[in-house]
C-alpha cells in the first residue's frame, strides 16, 4: 500500500510522527509512506489553498517534504508532483493536537487536507487526538491514537464504498481524551455542535501601544447532543464521522423552491 500523510500542526509536530508510525504499519514491508506537510503550523486554515501565490517545497529526507502552504496545498503537491503518475491508495491527515469534533471540524486544516484528497478521488481519513485532564500532561498524550489508530483505519478502509461518483466520502476520526487502556470502543457518529460556545477574540496591547486581537477558542467540554462526536469522545469513545464536501442543506431545498415558484 502507498500512503500519503500530511497534517496542519507542521512537519515537526509530534502528532505527525505518531501518524508516520501508524501509516508505516498499515503500508506493510512492501509499502511506501510519503510525507508532505506544512513547513509551519497551519491550524485553523480549513480547506484553504494557496491560489494566488506559489509555495516553496523542501525535501527533508527520503519520501519526506515540507511545503510552505496549507494541508490542502500539501495534498495537491503530493498527488500532482511527488507522486505524479503513481497516486497513493490512501491519504491520512493528522494526528492533530486537539480535537476536531463538532464545529471544530469546519475550521480544521487537518480535515481540509482529507477533504482535498477526497475531491481528488482518493480515500482519506483525518485523525485528531482530544486533549483533556486525563491525558494532556502525560508523557504520551497521543497514546489513544497511537494504540488504536491502525485498527480504526483498517475498519474504515475495509468498509469504504468504492467507485463513488460526485463528492467522495472522507472520514473524521477523533480519539478521546483518555489513556489508551481507558478507551471504551469506537462509535459511528454524526457531527455535533457545542451550543452557546464558539470562537471569539481577546484584545491585547503591545508594549508600543498597538492593539492586537488573539482568536480564542470556546469551551471544549461544552455539551453536544447525545450520540454526537464530541459527546461520545468525552465519554471515552473514538468517534468516526463519514463526511462529504457537499454543503447543500438538502432538507431545505423544497421549502426554498416554494419561495421562488
Amino acid at each position: 500500500m502507498r500512503i500519503l500523510i500530511t497534517n496542519d500542526d507542521g512537519i515537526n509536530a509530534p502528532g505527525l510522527e505518531v501518524l508516520l508510525e501508524i501509516a508505516t504499519e498499515l503500508a506493510g514491508r512492501r509499502g511506501e509512506v510519503w510525507t508532505v506537510a506544512p513547513a509551519f503550523e497551519q491550524s485553523g486554515v480549513g480547506h484553504c489553498i494557496s491560489y494566488t501565490h506559489p509555495m516553496m517545497i523542501s525535501k527533508m529526507g527520503e519520501r519526506r517534504y515540507a511545503a510552505e502552504g496549507s494541508p490542502a496545498d500539501c495534498v495537491l503537491a503530493g498527488l500532482h508532483d511527488m507522486l505524479r503518475g503513481a497516486p497513493p491508495d490512501l491519504v491520512l491527515s493528522g494526528v492533530n493536537r486537539g480535537n476536531n469534533s463538532a464545529e471544530n471540524a469546519l475550521y480544521s486544516g487537518t480535515l481540509g487536507g482529507a477533504m482535498e484528497a477526497a475531491l481528488q478521488g482518493i480515500p482519506a481519513i483525518a485523525l485528531s487526538q482530544y486533549y483533556g485532564p486525563a491525558n494532556a500532561q502525560v508523557d504520551d498524550p497521543f497514546e489513544a491514537a497511537r494504540v488504536h489508530g491502525c485498527e480504526v483505519i483498517r475498519r474504515i478502509v475495509d468498509h469504504d464504498p468504492g467507485g463513488q461518483s460526485g463528492y467522495r466520502l472522507f472520514y473524521n476520526v477523533n480519539f478521546p481524551p483518555v489513556p489508551a487502556e481507558a478507551v471504551k470502543g469506537t462509535r459511528i457518529t454524526p457531527q455535533g455542535i457545542r451550543e452557546g460556545t464558539g470562537f471569539s477574540v481577546e484584545p491585547h496591547s503591545s508594549p508600543s501601544g498597538r492593539r492586537f486581537l488573539w482568536i480564542k477558542g470556546g469551551d471544549q467540554r461544552a455539551p453536544t447532543a447525545p450520540g454526537s462526536d464530541a459527546a461520545l469522545n468525552l465519554e471515552g469513545y473514538i468517534s468516526v464521522t463519514p463526511m462529504r464536501a457537499d454543503l447543500t442543506a438538502s432538507d431545505h431545498l423544497d421549502a426554498m423552491r416554494d419561495a421562488f415558484s
